[in-house]
């Protein structure tokens, strides 16, 4: 059994699940979002709960399924009630954020060019009010969330050397000595 797939799932006041044979709905505050129901996998809601099942328990395609339709619907329901942030920083001497709009920025990352990035639809870029190397991305969509900020970070990794580059706040960057620490 899917230890993820067999948790319910508490729907949050503001938000409203509609399930149709392919489709789940969530409808919040901030964004609605929809989620294609997998072969094989049933959802059905009683009392503002959402349980997931399979019809099969011995399809390991099914059981894989389970957990992850679980996980989708959960993260859609955080999505369209709360929503998700990310925050990235930059290490470098000249390196800097330029937040044009919500939707575009413009980095100094070192090149003999400034970059500019645009964001998808649904994700908005603000500036940090304290730090000026520190900017916070916000979606509705965790996995739009997550690619977006992957790809602003792999523009310029941090280096192992001196630990320049983009990061994400908190995360740790492992440090190699340089040529004279053999001597």
């Amino acid at each position: 059994m899917s230890r993820i797939g067999k948790q319910p799932i508490t729907i949050p006041t503001g938000v409203t699940v509609e399930i149709t044979p392919d489709f789940v709905t969530t409808r919040g505050p901030k964004w609605t979002l929809n989620f294609n129901i997998l072969e094989g996998v049933v959802v059905s809601q009683d009392a503002g709960i959402l349980t997931i099942s399979i019809t099969d328990i011995a399809n390991k395609q099914q059981k894989a399924f389970w957990g992850l339709t679980r996980a989708m619907i959960a993260n859609m329901i955080i999505g369209v009630s709360s929503g998700y942030t990310k925050a990235l920083e930059i290490i470098g001497v000249g390196y800097k954020f330029d937040i044009k709009s919500p939707t575009k920025m413009e980095l100094a990352i070192g090149f003999s060019h400034k970059v500019l990035v645009d964001a998808p639809a649904g994700v908005t870029i603000t500036a940090d009010a304290t730090e000026k190397n520190r900017i916070h991305i916000a979606s509705h969509d965790k996995q739009l969330l997550g690619y977006f900020a992957a790809y602003i970070r792999s523009l310029k990794k941090p280096e192992p050397y001196k630990g320049k580059g983009i990061r994400y706040v908190g995360e740790h960057v492992r440090r190699k000595a340089g040529k004279t620490a053999g001597k």
